[in-house]
């Protein structure tokens, strides 16, 4: 009879491109059969994930090569690749893909996407690989951009864009994605005009829309000057505020003032019962990666929310998500992210930018 293994695989990147390493843990019937890792040079976090799963799969198949196999990965990038529900235009991650896929037959392999915090064997060795080299190799490249800047390959170019002024912008109250989506003010059409005018400039070739009505509205203004469809993607929704929506920040500081200063405080805290920062965090630099794999070398703009963008400027500068509560984005400012598709290395050009 074949057997059922369990996979569990990560990796991760000191620079994004930096020291790479990959972390994998092969199970059966709770058993640990095989804990693996090493580095793997100078790449990617994509790339350092893949390699976690191609190493698990060849243990597996070795062990038995008709086993039906659970892949459980938190990279969300990975998992819907090799599942099928996201397109891999990348050369290099299509190559890593099809080594992954030619391990072992497909049909017998399932792939979950879990939290990371249920991932912490797998990341946990990733990271003893990545100490152990460091021990060894104190000097360590971090200036990758500089290099970049000079050479051929040409970067995605992501333009976030804030949605325009709504009823409740003005107050700053929370309004997210569970909440009232209330749609533009005339004041906010009128920025969202401008931003038209400063993208027909720019040329983007794609234009990508949360579906909610704030950024629906943005997006048709846009469309006046910019001669693109506009594609309604979720991944770009605003975070959830749970009950707190609708609220300014100084009515729930009074109304519930234990979950204002665990918000304050801890930005893994779900505020209202919503999306925590940390997590919306984790979900853009996901759809950030995303981006960068179905569009390489291309312009895309995309419409979106305050809590997105400062959460994507994290990720681009690599910063502890606490950063979050520095950073404040104007309704209907871009700002500008390019990630080099090769290796994921990913940087920002411009932040809360008004057009004139």
């Amino acid at each position: 009879m074949a057997r059922h293994f369990q996979i569990t695989a990560d990796g991760g990147s000191r620079g994004n491109p930096g020291p790479a390493a990959y972390g994998a843990v092969v199970t059966e019937n709770g058993k640990i059969l095989a804990e693996l890792y090493a580095t793997i040079g100078i790449a990617s976090n994509n790339v350092a994930e893949y390699s976690g799963l191609i190493a698990g799969l060849e243990h597996a198949h070795s062990l038995d090569a008709e086993a039906t196999i659970e892949v459980k990965m938190d990279s969300k990038l990975v998992v819907e690749q090799m599942s099928g529900r996201w397109q891999i235009k990348h050369p290099d991650m299509r190559e890593l893909a099809k080594k992954a896929r030619e391990l072992h037959p497909l049909s017998l392999i399932t792939f979950t996407w879990i939290p990371r915090d249920q991932n912490s064997h797998a990341d946990r060795l990733a990271n003893k690989a990545l100490d152990g080299e460091v021990a060894k190799a104190p000097m360590i490249q971090k200036n990758f951009l500089h290099s970049r800047l000079i050479s051929d390959e040409i970067p995605t170019t992501i333009y976030l864009i804030r949605h325009g002024e709504t009823p409740l912008t003005p107050e700053r109250r929370f309004s997210g994605s569970g909440g009232s989506n209330p749609g533009l003010t005339e004041k906010g059409r009128n920025q969202a005009k401008a931003v038209g005018k400063e993208l027909a400039a720019r040329k983007p070739d794609v234009l990508l829309v949360s579906p909610m009505q704030r950024t629906r509205d943005t997006a048709e203004e846009i469309a006046q000057f910019v001669p693109l469809q506009p594609v309604f993607d979720e991944d770009w929704i605003e975070a959830s505020f749970g009950h707190w929506d609708g609220l300014t920040p100084h009515e729930v500081e009074a109304q519930h003032g234990d979950e204002f200063k665990a918000w304050v405080s801890d930005p893994w805290y779900a505020q209202g019962g919503g999306e925590p920062y940390a997590a919306v965090a984790e979900r853009v630099a996901t759809s950030l990666s995303k981006v960068a794999a179905e569009f390489p070398g291309k312009t895309v703009a995309i419409v979106t929310h305050n809590v997105v963008v400062k959460s994507a400027v994290c990720v681009a500068l690599q910063t502890p998500i606490e950063s979050i509560y520095h950073v404040d984005i104007a309704p209907c400012s871009i700002t500008t992210i390019k990630i080099w598709p090769s290796d994921g290395l990913i940087a920002m050009t411009s932040m809360s930018e008004r057009p004139a």
